[in-house]
């Protein structure tokens, strides 16, 4: 994607994009397509509407409900669910491939485990997020979630304290939230269940808003990680938009600028970055 004859520089981020979760989803979603259309996404698969309509036309579709499906393959997303839900799967008698990522996996184990070694569970990250719903379930009815030091601050006092993150979540902002609940119990135990991934790309996109004059984050508006992209550039003082699809580029944007920087978050697909960076271009 070299830019030739270009009247700006446009760069793309060291590490952006799908990653090994998501892959890996996607292609279970699409071994599922078939004719009939009777495989659903319990949820959407990822938080990126563009994939999701995508999978949708060649014949994976989205529920939001178990009660909407009767009979066929429901496909777990990769934001995992509660253990409440297997059950009622199971119950029902449907078919199931479980798309969940393996971090997130390893994170809902990880809650499980110091629940059931009576660790007051807490987890680091969104509340509202479909992961970090998932993981609370699997930690049990006392699990609490957190999202800022201001909320850590807030947490009482525990014998034992056992902490694990959501999988996208911000590495320094675990850090400094671990740091407040460090004073909240004598035992404290950590697993940090952010992916490496994740890290990587925080990283690389902090890296290039450092040397550009704008920040082009790629990524469903209802995506989390996408969005932290979009606030950890906007930290480094560089100008940053958040879009989903080239559509979405304005050319006013770039007047003043020598310098484009482009990262994506873990649910864009290549097609729309490339379209972007397409655009960007010009």
């Amino acid at each position: 994607m070299a830019a030739e004859e270009s009247k700006r520089e446009v760069i793309l981020a060291e590490n952006l994009g799908f990653c090994y979760g998501v892959k890996r989803a996607i292609q279970l979603a699409r071994d599922c397509a078939s004719p009939k259309r009777d495989a659903f996404t319990l949820g959407p698969i990822i938080h990126n509407p563009q994939m999701v309509a995508r999978l949708d036309e060649e014949g994976v579709g989205t529920i939001d409900t178990l009660d909407e499906l009767k009979k066929g393959t429901v496909i777990v997303r990769s934001h995992g669910v509660g253990p409440s839900v297997y059950d009622e799967i199971k119950e029902k008698g449907l078919n199931m491939v479980d798309a969940t990522c393996p971090h997130v996996r390893k994170a809902q184990l990880a809650a499980h485990a110091l629940s059931g070694e009576n660790y007051q569970v807490i987890i680091i990250g969104e509340k509202r997020h479909p992961e970090v719903k998932s993981i609370l379930e699997w930690a049990g009815d006392k699990a609490i979630a957190v999202e800022t030091e201001e909320e850590a601050t807030e947490v009482g006092r525990f014998g034992k304290i056992g902490v694990v993150a959501q999988t996208t979540f911000s590495g320094d902002k675990f850090k400094k939230i671990v740091n407040v609940l460090l004073d909240k119990s004598p035992e404290v135990k950590i697993i940090r269940t952010i992916c490496t991934a994740t890290d990587m790309r925080q990283e690389a996109a902090v890296k290039l808003a450092d040397e550009v004059d704008v920040m082009i984050v790629i990524g469903g508006k209802n995506s989390a990680n996408t969005t932290r992209l979009a606030q950890l550039c906007a930290e480094k003082k560089c100008v940053t938009y958040h879009i989903e699809t080239a559509d979405e580029v304005r050319e006013e944007w770039f007047d003043k600028s020598k310098k484009i920087g482009i990262t994506a978050g873990a649910s864009t697909p290549d097609w729309i970055i490339k379209e972007v960076y397409v655009k960007c271009q010009k």
